[in-house]
């Protein structure tokens, strides 16, 4: 039997997809051109390396339900923000 391909990992569009969350197509997207732009003087929520150098004052600020401003995220998308950093980052 031959290996199973990630092809299919990279196919399917954010929660649908399979295996550990990107930045990319999975992170970027929860944040709203919105909260990009209220957290600009602070750093930049579209931005990988910000948001990876912040992760964790991120991630308690959504837990504690203050970020972003106008409410809650859901548990479902703190729980992927947590994975994300659980699964080291990745771009």
């Amino acid at each position: 039997m031959a290996p199973r391909s990630d092809a299919l990992t990279l196919a399917l569009p954010g929660k649908y997809r399979l295996g550990m969350p990107s930045y990319e197509a999975d992170i970027k997207p929860l944040f709203r051109e919105r909260d990009q732009g209220a957290m600009r003087s602070h750093f930049d929520l579209w931005s990988y390396d910000d948001v990876k150098a912040n992760a964790d004052a991120i991630l308690g600020q959504l837990e504690s339900g203050s970020m972003p401003c106008d409410g809650a995220w859901p548990a479902d998308q703190v729980e992927l923000f947590r994975s994300w950093m659980a699964d080291g980052t990745p771009a």
